[in-house]
């Protein structure tokens, strides 16, 4: 009988346990589709907090769930109310 000792490089690092099949993402619906807005207004200041994080930064689309139309509609009028002072540039 052969008592080899096994080097620590060698050992498998993962878990034996069978992983568990991950479900689909449910898909996020653009609120703007499903209330039927066309236009996004620079102007609609508390529509516009949402999509803004605490830091300022403009949520992805792929976080808030907008279609790529509204996306770029909605960028546009974060930087056009940061322009007006509507919106501020930084986080408080």
């Amino acid at each position: 009988m052969d008592n080899k000792k096994v080097s620590s490089a060698s050992k498998d690092f993962g878990d034996d346990k069978a992983k568990k099949p991950r479900r689909p993402m449910k898909k996020k619906v653009c609120e703007f589709c499903e209330k039927g807005i066309a236009e996004i207004d620079y102007k609609d200041v508390s529509r516009l907090r949402k999509y803004v994080t605490e830091k300022g930064k403009i949520i992805s689309a792929r976080t808030s769930g907008c279609c790529s139309r509204h996306q770029r509609q909605l960028t546009v009028a974060i930087k056009r109310a940061r322009m007006v002072a509507l919106l501020p540039f930084k986080g408080e």
